[in-house]
C-alpha cells in the first residue's frame, strides 16, 4: 500500500477501499463486479464512522455531541442520514438521495448474502462508485478525488508491471474463478484485509479460513 502522501493519515483506510473498488470495477470481470460493488458500499459505511470517530481536530474542528454520534454509528441507515445533514449544512450540493444510497447498499447485501448468483448491473456499480467518491471527498475535504485516484492506480501499474517476456495472465484459473457463496465472504474478506491476489489459490485458502472463524 502506498503513503496515499496527498491525503490525511486518517484518510488513507477508507481511500484504499475505494480504491479497491476501482480496480475491480475496471478489470469489468462478473468476479470483479461483485467485488467493486461491495468494496464502493464498504467505503461509504467507513468513511462516515472513520470521520464520526476523528479528534475534532481532524475534521476541522467540527464537533458533534456524544449521544448524536452514538446514534448516527447505530447503522447504514443512520450514517448515511448524518452524512447528508452534514453535507447540507455545509451548503453543498446533493449528488445522491438516501433512497439511493440504500438501494445501492440492498443491492450489495443481496450480492454478499444471497450468494452472488446475479452480476451488478453497470448503472448500479456506477451509482454506488459515484457515491463512495462524494461522501469521502465531502468528508475529508478532497475536492480532487478523482485525480487522486487515477495518480494511485498509475503508482501502482507502474509498481506491478512485468516485462513481457515474463508476463503471466491476470485473470485466474476457470476453476478458480467458480464463485460460490464462500468464496464471496472470502473475497469481500480479503478485500478489507488489503493486497491479495484473486487467481492466487494460495490467497484465497486464507482468505476462506478466516471466514471460517467467523
Amino acid at each position: 500500500m502506498s503513503e496515499h502522501a496527498s491525503l490525511k493519515p486518517w484518510a488513507t483506510r477508507p481511500f484504499e477501499l475505494i480504491v479497491h473498488g476501482e480496480i475491480h470495477f475496471r478489470r469489468g470481470a462478473d468476479y470483479d463486479r461483485r467485488l467493486a460493488l461491495v468494496s464502493f458500499d464498504n467505503s461509504i459505511e467507513v468513511t462516515i464512522a472513520a470521520y464520526l470517530k476523528l479528534n475534532p481536530a481532524h475534521r476541522g474542528y467540527r464537533s458533534y455531541s456524544v449521544a448524536g454520534v452514538a446514534n448516527w454509528l447505530r447503522n447504514f441507515h443512520t450514517r448515511v442520514d448524518f452524512f447528508l445533514d452534514e453535507n447540507k449544512n455545509r451548503g453543498l450540493p446533493e449528488y445522491k438521495t438516501k433512497e439511493e444510497i440504500v438501494w445501492y447498499h440492498d443491492q450489495r447485501n443481496e450480492h454478499y448474502h444471497g450468494g452472488g448468483a446475479a452480476v451488478p448491473e453497470q448503472s448500479t456499480l456506477e451509482g454506488v462508485r459515484q457515491s463512495a467518491l462524494w461522501i469521502f471527498s465531502v468528508l475529508f475535504e478532497v475536492p480532487n478525488i478523482e485525480q487522486i485516484l487515477e495518480e494511485e492506480l498509475a503508482k501502482r501499474e507502474v509498481a506491478t508491471s512485468i516485462p513481457g517476456d515474463l508476463a503471466v495472465p491476470e485473470q485466474p484459473d476457470t476453476a478458480v474463478r467458480s464463485y460460490s457463496p464462500a468464496q464471496a465472504k472470502a473475497m469481500a474478506v480479503a478485500t478489507l484485509l488489503g493486497q491479495w491476489k484473486e487467481g492466487k489459490e494460495a490467497d484465497l485458502d486464507i482468505a476462506r479460513r478466516i471466514v471460517d472463524e467467523f
